[in-house]
């Protein structure tokens, strides 16, 4: 038996602290999808002569090997190229003949100074958004993008003009500045840590052949056509060509989880020409291939380019490119050469670029200052009217009145004049219709909010230690309003851990969840008989054991079957045997066929051992041939020789392996279905198993079409498969496996409660469309009531077709829904598409994206799969821009991070794969799971917090800033306040800012508990109904309401106080004294009114705050009298029993209707929310109770899925993994057939 080969199957990952933790991964034979893996049958790529590799690391070939005809290099689509930043995009706009497009990319290796010429990008990445020279000038930029910051630069230069105020400009400059710097700061610490993040990749060491030998370099100083070296578990530095490895015809194993989501390994290849470089440092320091390739752009799963050297000319594909972002895996050592660096790396061109996040509750603040400001215009022109009339009339002169005067000829300048200068006196007056105040109040309840989220203790994930983090402090009550989730699937909704669940054998279920029912079943103790058993593995039924060990035949065939049947590779170190799988399905059915005592030890390109532990004899089986997985054939099959007999064993998807069964096995066909349906309804992945006995005879007919079909040059692909057609039929049903993809803790519920809270939730994945849906189907975002719907055309027509097809057959069952039934019910239908990666792209384009957003708003569930990260990107661009909806983005992985970006909201999770996500994304927790509370708790209260923030500050600021324009018509227009100054100072300092603060930060509608509990809460906030332009326009009516009751009482019962014959004279200081006290007590109590939880925080700011109202005026009217006007005025007014007759009287007047309409609301029209919080109970209605998710009759649904990719089985026959030439694969072949003989 040859040597069975020894591949170290240990994966580092980087913790956060920059630990090492390992974990166990699994082979996969390809990239993306089919055509980027090694295909064996393609001989064009790979050396199909007699190969050894000498000690020095070089390899001999007995004969040349002759290059392939070179492939055509198209050029890239504008669609495939990264956009570059919008500032250079303004300037070529600008200077078009400076623009250079790369049309394709010529370098040779070792040739620095070559290429030189076409300054290519160097390897230096920039993920943050400023530098020292963009910071100022770019922040400020994005800060006054904001109306406000605008209007208050402009009320400073008023305000700097003396002539025209009497008001200094630094009152409104400190506050501009301060909320300037406050904002910048943030924004600056934020930009700060990408620096740091960006810092520490940059500055990673690189080994790279300078002068003839190795150096040392930093990852930015690496050029492109620089050969580099990497070592096992190092990050690929820039996109290289594959030159030579330490492993056998130059395979290296990477994982690439940061580029595409997945953890299974996957295996590349160099060309047998550059193979023979070895780890000569000397031959790869000479080494000039002339590489010519395809511009840069964001096609992970295709490259085309073509490498000449020595006068030939050898195609390059996908299967020879490293990309940077992934890691080499079980390899010592490999060489490349750099063809893209730094921002021409494809992880680079598929990442989005950091964007300024608003929110849409502040794009719409924005909205309403404009109107106020439009409002203020207008109070501006009733200003200059009057002010032009009462000048005209009266002819008063203005050296009594105005400051300007001195600088104005009397006899020069008319009425019409002064009026015009009157205008800016009055806008300094009345500013405070738009107070700076608004956006500081803004940021201090942000940061509020945001600290809370980082103090939930329930959002912290102890496994890991990880917190919830708000990485920022803008975005919280945008969390109250997403529409549109986009998750990702591999770290984020699973935990990628594959689990033998259960089996059926010939008609009889095995294997039972712990967690079922009070009649548990005790876990099989595997440890006391079996050496090789893991103690992690857990299965539930001790039957299954004891027939085994009877030797049940039945038994015996199904795990034999499992043993065989696969492409599975071991190693033993240590005592320990390690399996080294393509995938997570099949580590997790060999490994559980290990615990159930078929041991699997080796294999070698003929045979397959496998030790029988009820026997205690290892028993090796002759391998004749591997029929290898594809995703056509959904099946794999393994011909073996076994005592004489040849066996071929089959395993697939049930529907495939069903079809091709024999009359024999119709009975256990059926039970096995309703077995198949029921793993399939608990969200199982399931495959059937089957045999079947082959004769000499038959099976030397069929050996000459294989070989036939085999060494055709066209076609090859579909003939082989019909070849494999052939024998694979006329099957024996053995049986079928249940494995469990396991789901993160709290999934299911966390995705049945936010679809109840009429999220819709939309997976974005790299893995292939099978693992996908069954993900859907466990997660409960598929339903067995779901109508399903698959679009995988790979033409814009044929995409065209299926979406008009899916969205006319929805719109007509939807139609038919709505007829009642007999029994005079409508029918609830539901919808889910899924759609594949090749057939997005097509419908991504102009003509197919309105056909997709519109289909697909018609489904409760969307699953993208084989999706690159730059369509993750464009899918949530296009949700964006045409439903103009809230979308929130969540992964845990670099290839989530364009999303994330793109996203109002991204969410990263710490998990697996890296801190790319979490660094690029708003928040940050350890568990899907936590994403429910972030949204229905935090989320809902951040969003209902700010708007009874936004309506309040609104209702108080017009009160207060009306009432003075009312106060206007009394003074002749002459711009004189009716407030004392120092009030008008201290207004939104003081007296009005901690008790809405408070509410804002603190205010709960319901508690946690039954916001979690009532998902329907959180519609208020998609549909925005707390914050409307009309309950804006409320808010302004109440306001000018109040200013109209605060001014017109106090000058009723002052008028009343001034005629004749009265004790008490009321004057100007003590009329504005008196109404800025009933305003600061009607504005305090509004807002308890407002608020829905009073807490003991809640009395003291706003008892507090009516209190201070009274120390302020008699400490600033006595000994602080330089600050105040008024002065001892408030001792005289506090005085008379009429101040507290008004104020009590104001207060009745201004909020007698609000408590009226409030009251009448609630009784006559109750809103649910009304409902939730008078019922006592936590039960949620109509609804669902969280956790309570039914159970629909079961469907016979295939829960197949199985990560397998074509091409590794090719690698076991051939022998190239194993390092054996065809020569020593033949020997070992022919002594396996001469053993059997004898």
């Amino acid at each position: 038996m040859a040597e069975v080969l020894s591949i170290p199957f240990v994966e580092f990952e980087a913790a956060g602290d920059g630990t090492v933790a390992k974990n166990d991964k699994a082979i996969s034979g390809g990239g993306g999808n089919d055509k980027d893996v090694y295909d064996g049958d393609n001989d064009s790529d790979v050396s199909s002569e007699d190969e050894t590799r000498s000690e020095d690391g070089v390899l001999e070939s007995e004969e040349p090997v002759k290059p392939a005809a070179p492939q055509v290099i198209e050029k890239i689509p504008e669609e495939d190229r990264r956009k570059p930043h919008v500032v250079k995009r303004v300037f070529f706009k600008i200077f078009p003949s400076l623009e250079k497009v790369e049309d394709q990319r010529i370098l040779t290796a070792n040739d620095p100074i070559g290429n030189e010429q076409y300054k290519y990008a160097k390897n230096l990445v920039v993920s943050a958004k400023y530098n020292i020279l963009t910071f100022v000038p770019l922040n400020l930029f994005e800060q006054f993008t904001r109306v406000a910051n605008i209007y208050f630069l402009a009320l400073v230069i008023l305000q700097s003009i003396p002539q025209i105020s009497s008001v200094p400009f630094y009152s409104t400059l400190v506050p501009l500045l301060a909320v300037l710097l406050v904002t910048a700061v943030k924004d600056g610490y934020d930009d700060i840590r990408r620096h740091v993040s960006d810092y520490r990749i940059n500055n990673r060491q690189a080994l790279v052949l300078r002068n003839n030998r190795l150096e040392e370099i930093k990852w930015k100083e690496v050029r492109v056509g620089d050969v580099i070296k990497l070592r096992n578990d190092e990050f690929v530095t820039a996109d290289l060509l594959l030159l030579s490895s330490s492993e056998p015809n130059s395979l290296v194993f990477i994982e690439t989880a940061e580029l595409d989501g997945e953890t299974n390994l996957k295996v590349r290849q160099a060309l047998p020409v550059t193979d023979k470089l070895g780890a000569n440092e000397d031959q790869l320091s000479t080494f000039n291939g002339h590489i010519k390739c395809e511009s840069p752009n964001n096609r992970l799963h295709k490259f085309v380019g073509t490498l000449q050297w020595n006068d030939e000319t050898y195609p390059l594909d996908n299967e020879k490119i490293l990309l940077r972002g992934c890691r080499l895996r079980n390899t010592q050592w490999m060489y490349g050469v750099v063809i893209y660096a730094g921002s021409d790396t494809k992880l680079v061109q598929n990442s989005g670029r950091t964007k300024f996040k608003r929110t849409h509750l502040e794009q719409q603040m924005n909205r309403l200052v404009l109107f106020i400001l439009c409002f203020l215009i207008g109070c501006l022109l009733v200003c200059f009217i009057g002010s032009l009339i009462f000048e005209s009339v009266y002819d008063v002169s203005a050296n009594t009145f105005f400051p300007y005067a001195s600088f104005i000829q009397k006899s020069s300048y008319p009425p019409f004049l002064q009026a015009l200068l009157q205008v800016f006196s009055n806008l300094i007056v009345l500013n405070t219709f738009i107070p700076i105040s608004l956006y500081v109040s803004v940021e201090v309840i942000r940061l509020g909010l945001s600290l809370f989220i980082n103090s939930d203790i329930k959002m912290y994930y102890e496994p890991n230690n990880v917190p919830a983090i708000a990485r920022t402090t803008t975005l919280n009550e945008e969390l109250g309003q997403v529409e549109y989730i986009f998750s990702d699937k591999t770290g984020t909704l699973t935990q990628n851990i594959m689990t033998f669940q259960k089996c059926s054998i010939n008609g009889v279920q095995y294997g039972e969840n712990t967690s079922e029912g009070n009649g548990k079943k005790a876990a099989v103790d595997f440890l006391s008989w079996n050496k090789y058993a893991d103690k992690s593995f857990v299965f539930c039924d001790q039957t299954l054991i004891d027939k085994c060990r009877s030797g049940e035949q039945h038994c015996d065939e199904f795990f034999r079957l499992l043993s065989l049947c696969h492409t599975v590779m071991s190693k033993e170190d240590k005592g320990e045997l390690q399996y080294n799988a393509q995938s997570p399905d099949e580590g997790a059915l060999v490994g559980a066929t290990k615990n159930f005592g078929y041991v699997f030890k080796g294999r070698t390109p003929s045979s397959i051992t496998v030790h029988n532990m009820y026997t205690d004899k290892e028993e090796t089986c002759e391998m004749l041939d591997l029929l290898d997985f594809n995703n056509d054939r959904k099946r794999m099959s393994v011909i073996v020789r076994v005592a004489g007999r040849i066996v071929l064993y089959c395993k697939g998807a049930d529907n495939i392996i069903f079809e091709r069964l024999g009359n024999e096995s119709a009975a256990l066909k059926a039970e096995t279905l309703d077995h198949l349906a029921g793993y399939a309804q608990d969200g199982l992945r399931t495959l059937a198993c089957a045999k079947r006995e082959i004769s000499e005879e038959e099976y030397d007919a069929w050996k000459v079409e294989h070989h036939a079909a085999s060494i055709l040059h066209k076609d090859r692909d579909q003939a082989l498969d019909a070849v494999y057609e052939k024998i694979e039929k006329n099957l024996v049903l053995l049986g079928a496996t249940a494995i469990e993809d396991k789901l993160q803790d709290g999934v299911p519920e966390t995705i049945a409660k936010l679809a109840r809270a009429h999220i819709k939730i939309w997976v974005l994945t790299g893995d292939k469309q099978e693992t996908a849906i069954n993900i859907g189907y466990s997660s409960k975002l598929l339903t067995d009531d779901m109508t399903l719907f698959i679009v995988d055309k790979d033409t814009d027509e044929g995409v065209r077709q299926q979406l008009s097809e899916a969205k006319e057959q929805m719109e007509a069952t939807i139609a038919r829904s709505k007829s009642p039934d007999p029994s005079g019910v409508e029918k609830n239908v539901s919808f889910g598409i899924v759609i594949n990666g090749h057939s997005l792209r097509h419908a991504l384009k102009d003509q197919g994206r309105d056909l997709l957003l519109n289909t697909a708003e018609k489904c409760k569930a969307v699953i993208c799969c084989r999706v690159t990260p730059l369509q993750k990107k464009k899918v949530v661009d296009m949700v964006k821009t045409g439903k103009k909806a809230v979308t929130l983005a969540i992964g845990d992985g670099a290839n989530d991070v364009g999303m994330i970006k793109a996203a109002h909201i991204g969410v990263g999770i710490s998990g697996q794969e890296g801190q790319q996500a979490v660094l690029a994304s708003d928040y940050s927790f350890g568990q899907f799971r936590y994403l429910e509370r972030l949204l229905l708790v935090h989320g809902r209260w951040s969003y209902h917090r700010m708007t009874i923030f936004l309506r309040y500050f609104f209702y108080k600021n017009f009160a207060f800033a009306f009432s003075q324009f009312i106060f206007a018509f009394f003074c002749g227009f002459t711009a004189e306040p009716l407030y004392d100054p120092a009030y008008i100072t201290f207004y939104n300092l003081i007296y009005t800012s901690t008790p809405v603060l408070a509410v804002s930060i603190l205010d709960q509608d319901v508690d946690e508990k039954r916001g979690e509990n009532n998902p329907k809460l959180y519609l208020t906030g998609q549909r925005n109904e707390n914050f409307s332009f009309i309950i804006f326009l409320r808010s302004l009516i109440k306001g000018i309401y109040v200013a109209f009751v605060i001014f017109f009482v106090l000058f009723g019962i002052t008028f009343l106080d001034v005629m004749p014959n009265t004790k008490t004279e009321w004057d100007y200081q003590s009329f504005g004294l008196t109404a800025s006290a009933a305003l600061t007590f009607v504005v305090n109590l509004q807002i308890i009114l407002d608020a829905y939880y009073l807490n003991v925080f809640f009395h003291v700011f706003v008892w507090g705050s009516m209190i201070a109202w009274f120390v302020v005026i008699l400490i600033l009217g006595s000994f602080l009298n330089f600050f105040s006007k008024y002065t001892y005025v408030a001792e005289h007014v506090l005085a008379t029993p009429n101040f507290w007759f008004y104020a009590v009287l104001a207060c009745v007047i201004g909020l007698f209707p609000v408590i009226t309409y409030r009251t009448l609301i609630a009784d006559l029209y109750p809103t649910r929310l009304h409902v939730i919080r008078h019922d006592k109970s936590d039960e949620i209605g109509q609804e669902e109770k969280p956790g309570g998710i039914k159970s629909r009759p079961s469907v016979k649904r295939s829960g197949y899925a199985y990560s397998h990719t074509k091409g590794f089985a090719k690698l076991i026959v051939s022998g190239r993994i194993f390092g054996l030439s065809k020569k020593a694969v033949e020997q070992e072949r022919m002594s396996r057939v001469n053993s059997s003989a004898l």
